[in-house]
């Protein structure tokens, strides 16, 4: 693995309890130990981890470490963000991840954004090149999407607002990513494409997570998994095998880096990064 990639990184969510928070403690200092770029920091459906994703970002850097809060425009208001951005400014922060966001169950209230798009040339506007910014990809294509061209030309949207990267929806057809990458390079689109990848840690947690965000889990991997019923070793042998696999590919393939959906736990991750030797 000579031509190793740039940026591995992990992704939690803000706890809500104090047995979470020790949870996450825990899985961080097992994660830290392989030196990722940066940990990010979800954010709830209308903001409702605001304070969560701030104090979890504040205790990751109070640790050393790099971190990157998620920013959502569903239901803000202009003001709303701006007083977010002031705040993550003055604690250093100088990297974010911009994404509409799912509108809370039962709220009309859209704010004053509709897209990525118009979060990320706000930002841009409201602090200049202060933060980097990652946005959202979706290689199997965002679910609400009209076409393929439509999605593509929201992400080209996004890139030409202004984002620096890009961190794409876990995948387990390595096909869909690169013809997703071609297809952006085929629009000139040259910010770079990280893979965001799934521990698989239970097969009915997998099915129902896929099937809300438009995940595809290929055939072959979906039977496997039922065959295996309640026996969650197997379970997890097989996911590791799998997405290991999966990961050793893209690097050698030459993605640009590969961000891990950890739920918050670094058992899995943890021997996958390892079993890489990243």
């Amino acid at each position: 693995m000579a031509d190793r990639p740039k940026l591995y990184s992990a992704e939690f969510f803000p706890p809500r309890s104090e047995e979470g928070a020790a949870k996450l403690r825990a899985a961080r200092s097992q994660l830290a130990q392989l030196k990722p770029a940066f940990f990010s920091v979800t954010f709830g459906a209308g903001g409702s981890t605001r304070e969560g994703t701030l104090a979890t970002v504040l205790e990751i850097r109070a640790e050393g470490l790099a971190a990157a809060p998620h920013i959502s425009c569903v239901g803000a208001s202009r003001a709303s963000l701006r007083d977010v951005l002031s705040h993550y400014r003055s604690h250093g922060i100088r990297h974010l991840v911009a994404l509409r966001g799912d509108q809370p169950s039962g709220s009309g209230d859209t704010g004053d954004f509709r897209y990525a798009s118009e979060l990320v040339a706000f930002i841009r506007e409201e602090t200049g090149d202060w933060f980097h910014i990652d946005v959202a990809a979706y290689p199997e294509y965002h679910p609400q999407a009209r076409s393929c061209d439509d999605d593509l030309a929201n992400f080209e949207r996004k890139v030409k607002a202004g984002a620096d990267s890009a961190i794409t929806q876990y995948f387990f057809n390595p096909d869909a990513y690169w013809h997703f990458v071609d297809a952006c390079a085929a629009r000139g689109i040259t910010a770079p494409i990280v893979p965001g990848i799934m521990p698989i840690m239970s097969a009915s947690g997998l099915a129902r997570f896929s099937d809300s965000c438009g995940a595809e889990i290929p055939r072959w991997i979906r039977r496997r998994l039922e065959g295996f019923g309640d026996d969650h070793a197997s379970v997890r042998s097989f996911g590791l095998d799998v997405v290991t696999e999966l990961c050793a590919g893209l690097i050698e393939d030459g993605v640009p880096g590969l961000h891990f959906y950890t739920l918050n736990s670094a058992a899995l991750t943890s021997t996958i990064w390892q079993r890489l030797g990243i």
